[in-house]
Formats: C-alpha cells, structure tokens, sequence
C-alpha cells in the first residue's frame, strides 16, 4: 500500500484545504469538468486524512484496541486538523498524540491511555534509533568493586522511559498480545522502559527506583550517584538486581573512566 502524500509536499493554502472541509477549493486547482472540481477535491480531502488515521492507527494499535475503532477514528480526526503532519516521514508523525489524547476531553475518564500512546510513540521510536552493541557481563565482571561505584555508563540509543502513575505497561502489555487480557486487581504505578538493544523492541517494567536509575546515567551521573538518586525516589531500590537488568537487558552500550571527585562535585 502507498503511503499517502502529507500536507508538507503541498502549498500551504492546498494542505490546509485538504484537513479541513471548511474550506474552499484552493484558487488554481482546475479541472478538465469544472463543476466536478468540488467533487474530485474532496475524494483528495478524504484520502489525505484516511491515510494519515490509518497511520495514527497503525503506530498507536494498542490504544486503538483500548477505546475502539469508533472512538480512536474520531479522536486520530481531530489530532489529524490540530496536528498535520510536518515531515513526509509519516515513521514520525503522531510523536506529540500522546500529548494531545491527554488534553482530549472525551478520553479523560481513561486517564492512563496518553501513557499507553507514550510507550507506543517510544516503540516506534527506538525502532528506528541508532544501531549500537549492548555491552557483555565480562565488561563490567572484570572491574574492580571499588571503582565500580564511579563509572559512568553509555546507556544504548534506543532507550526511552515512560513513568506513569498507572499500570501502563501491564495495560500495554494486555492490548498489545504481548499478555493476557484480564482485570487488572491492583492498580499501581509502573514504569516503562523501550529499548532495542537486537533486533526487537521490548518494553519492560522497571523495578523500583529503574526510572530515577536509569535517568540519571542519561543524564552522564555515575553509578554511585545515580543508585543515590535511586533511592530517593524509592526506598525500595535494588542496586544489585538493576545492575543485572542493566547488562541483562542489554541497556548499556559502553562505559567510561572513572572519575573519584564526582560526588564532591556534581
């Protein structure tokens, strides 16, 4: 199937007309039947907006699936004249759905479903990330434990966390046949992490304190500081066990030196 074409091959006049059905055919748009110009603009119109909800549809199927062919082709609409397209790479497009599904009134009774499109919009993301070899357990093994506490992480390209006050990735998991469909008994907060450290993109749960973890080796902290931020957001946070996850999972890219005066200065 092609890919329809965007607003941003057009001029700015034709690609509004195409979104929205308020406006008039634009000066310059001809026919060889005048009186079938209208008609035939409005064929284009239709196609435009089916195509880039079929694309909405296709990148977000989990949140389809959550409120149903109906309601989604309604709100994908709406986000479809908000929104148009700024790059003919419709792999992109739909990046700030999310943002829009969380102000869109009739979806605020479920308020986890802009979470859901997140680690949707994450998938399509780090699948078209940069390619990078996650780092073997012998990297770190052969280290010495008390240097250990100062080395800096590079954590893989494709990497992206979804923090959400709601089971997000078991809903996810449950709308995407990544896992069961059942009730849901307790509704706690969980986190996402999306990575494609091979050839697919997993989604996982992150363990207490992974979020503020993991964020903070983004952000360049080593691993002593970022086990400190860790555990000021969760008490509960595991060192050991999210050390293994972070070889395990294939999260870390590479490593840097180690630099001992860090925690006297960042």
């Amino acid at each position: 199937m092609n890919a329809p074409v965007t607003p941003a091959s057009f001029e700015p006049s034709v690609a509004a007309a195409l979104l929205d059905p308020g406006l008039p055919v634009p000066h310059g748009i001809v026919s060889d039947n005048a009186p079938s110009v209208n008609r035939r603009f409005a064929v284009h119109r239709n196609n435009m907006v089916a195509g880039l909800i079929d694309a909405l549809e296709a990148r977000f199927a989990a949140v389809a699936k959550i409120v149903g062919k109906e309601f989604f082709v309604a709100m994908a609409r709406a986000f479809v004249q908000e929104r148009p397209p700024r790059s003919p790479l419709l792999a992109a497009y739909g990046d700030e759905f999310a943002d829009f599904i969380g102000a869109f009134e009739p979806a605020h009774e479920l308020p986890y479903l802009a979470d859901v499109a997140r680690i949707e919009a994450a998938r399509t993301r780090a699948y078209h990330a940069a390619e990078a070899s996650p780092l073997g357990v012998s990297a770190l093994a052969q280290l010495d434990a008390k240097t250990l506490s100062g080395l800096r992480v590079d954590l893989h390209p494709s990497l992206e966390i979804v923090r959400s006050a709601y089971p997000v990735v078991t809903i996810w998991a449950m709308n995407s046949a990544a896992q069961k469909l059942e009730p849901i008994e307790v509704w706690n907060a969980e986190d996402a992490l999306i990575v494609r450290p091979y050839l697919d993109v997993e989604v996982r749960l992150l363990p207490a304190g992974g979020a503020a973890f993991f964020h903070a080796l983004a952000e360049g902290r080593s691993l002593g500081t970022a086990a400190d931020a860790a555990l000021a957001d969760d008490a509960a946070f595991d060192l050991t066990g999210t050390l293994a996850a972070l070889i395990g999972w294939g999260i870390a890219s590479g490593c840097t030196s180690w630099e001992p005066n860090e925690r006297g200065t960042s």
